[in-house]
């Protein structure tokens, strides 16, 4: 029967100790971490905002994670991939959120998902995808760790551990699964990911957390709590429960309760849940309220793809070498080109060329709704 721990947590200043608690309640990490493992701590760092607007997992939780996995003998390895709009979102995100400069503090290695390359994998047992791109830190760790943030979601109603690993694909891949256009079969592909990327343990920051038109635009409201397992469908359980939700109405939970992944009641430990509840002001609006054929219309509209920008191109082959998908093309004439058709947006060749050759060309659209977000950002 699978645990869930709950633990006080009315402020930021008793991170560590209410952590360590949630852990302790649960046994420890001793025989979860062995002595040399490397341990990917999956933070939600959806875009580049500051930790006060509760949209990221919180530095404090990061930092002693990270302190807790060189203690128990691990290697920490902190990455995510931001809700990517354009090339280097992640990296933005990494250092808004205070998270890159609390885990290197800590001891621990930071990797970017959006440059880090990606893997085309086989999911067992699909439910909507055959094959997805996930990121290669996840699929080179020997344990990985979900670090969620306790919010309400518009499309999802509710985000946490399960919820958490959608960062590990490349926008293409994210894209692709937000046009299937309703909630059930988003949750039935957030199933897929999590068939390939199986947790060792969650821990999610609920100490300040997000209500309303969440994951990105709601309000911070004090839930006062740190919630840990060693099953991330357990947590969500309990944390959705906890939020005033129906667990099994949360279309991430059916997804990968539709897999066999986990039992409907765990067990909770530490503070009762009848004692922790609250309720958490629901999303107003979500992607659904849009018809899928319109989604998938204005979807092809928009996008942001690199290309090889010639006069600087000096047929290097850094953008060959480091393509995952095999996008980037030699051609008869030793120049490069990019096909559209195979790149997955991730940017690495952008990332990779020594010569700053890979241009990033917008569709219309796409130029009008980024120039828009600029302008809101500097008024």
């Amino acid at each position: 029967m699978s645990k869930v721990s709950i633990v006080r947590c009315p402020d930021y200043s008793d991170t560590r100790k209410a952590i360590v608690e949630a852990i302790d309640l649960l046994g420890g990490l001793k025989d979860i971490i062995h002595s040399g493992d490397r341990v990917l701590l999956k933070p939600n760092i959806l875009a580049a905002s500051p930790p006060e607007s509760a949209a990221t997992t919180h530095p404090f939780v990061v930092a002693s994670m990270c302190e807790l996995v060189i203690q128990a003998g691990g290697k920490p390895i902190v990455g995510d991939g931001a809700g990517i709009s354009r090339p280097g979102a992640t990296a933005k995100a990494l250092k808004a959120s205070g998270i890159e400069e609390a885990a290197i503090r800590a001891g621990a290695q930071v990797v970017n998902f959006e440059t880090a390359g990606f893997t085309l994998v086989d999911i067992p047992d699909h439910l909507q995808f055959r094959k997805l791109y996930i990121a290669n830190p996840v699929l080179e760790a020997d344990i990985v760790i979900s670090l969620p943030k306790l919010k309400t979601h518009e499309l999802t109603y509710y985000t946490g551990a399960v919820k958490n690993f959608f960062g590990v694909l490349p926008l293409k891949c994210r894209k692709e699964i937000h046009f299937l256009g309703k909630r059930d079969l988003f949750g039935e592909a957030v199933a897929d990911i999590y068939s390939i990327v199986r947790p060792s343990f969650a821990l999610m920051d609920g100490v300040i957390g997000m209500e309303g038109n969440g994951p990105s635009h709601g309000n911070p409201i004090n839930s006062g709590v740190i919630l840990a397992s060693e099953d991330c469908v357990s947590l969500d359980i309990v944390a959705s429960e906890l939020i005033g939700f129906d667990p099994l109405k949360i279309p991430t939970t059916a997804g990968v309760l539709k897999k066999d992944f986990a039992n409907q009641c765990p067990v909770i430990v530490g503070t009762p849940l009848k004692e922790a509840k609250m309720k958490f002001k629901k999303s107003g609006g979500g992607v659904t309220t849009v018809p899928p054929f319109l989604t998938r219309s204005f979807g092809k509209y928009f996008t942001i793809y690199p290309r090889i920008n010639r006069k600087k191109c000096t047929r290097c082959g850094a953008c060959h070498l480091n393509c995952s998908p095999h996008a980037v093309e030699r051609l008869e004439d030793g120049e490069f080109r990019i096909n559209e058709g195979k790149c997955i947006l991730c940017y690495c060749c952008r990332e990779h060329c020594p010569n700053n050759a890979v241009d990033i060309k917008k569709s219309l659209l796409a130029t009008l709704l980024t120039e828009k977000e600029n302008l809101i950002r500097r008024t």
